[in-house]
């Protein structure tokens, strides 16, 4: 009888020293991906925080970032979101980090994280606001997307340079 009272005890401190531990982080990190979504929330008056262009009128280019202080920015493509997420400051969001990438699959039209995105660029589809990376869920799509819109590269994030971004931006205009 005592032996079976040890063995309760035992599977008792178990419980409470390993397992509701382990629910609580497993809880905590569930409620960080939810939290890691895009925002579907746009209105009309939304502008850029680039270019400045209402970014409702652009709903298949739409692209967004999370700042570190939960604050959503929105823009009408790639390319402006890039310009924000190299240099924040330059456009009014000194001292916040980049939490969130969020950009559109262009023949899904679904969310996708613009870290693990893939880009074409040089393509012969224009965005609102002219020459775009065009971003894809995969290689695969990416790379069929190239060969039929006379693209020059597939990209991923990490390649992405700020130069090549403001190469983009000079001279653009809205289309």
């Amino acid at each position: 009888m005592v032996n079976n009272m040890f063995n309760f005890q035992d599977k008792k401190n178990l419980v409470r020293y390993r397992i509701l531990p382990a629910c609580f982080i497993a809880f905590f990190l569930s409620a960080n991906l939810l939290l890691a979504q895009p925002s579907n929330e746009v209105s009309p008056q939304e502008r850029c925080s680039v270019c400045g262009m209402f970014v409702s009128k652009y709903p298949d280019w739409l692209t967004q970032v999370r700042l570190a202080d939960n604050s959503v920015k929105f823009f009408d493509g790639v390319k402006d979101l890039l310009a924000f997420y190299f240099e924040p400051a330059s456009f009014g969001a000194s001292g916040q980090t980049t939490k969130e990438i969020w950009v559109k699959d262009y023949y899904t039209l679904a969310w996708l994280d613009g870290r693990s995105a893939w880009y074409v660029l040089g393509s012969d589809i224009y965005g609102p606001m002219g020459h775009e990376l065009i971003p894809f869920n995969s290689a695969a799509a990416a790379e069929n997307f190239r060969k039929d819109h006379k693209g020059t590269k597939v990209l991923r994030f990490d390649e992405i340079t700020e130069s090549l971004v403001q190469s983009m931006r000079h001279g653009q205009k809205m289309h």
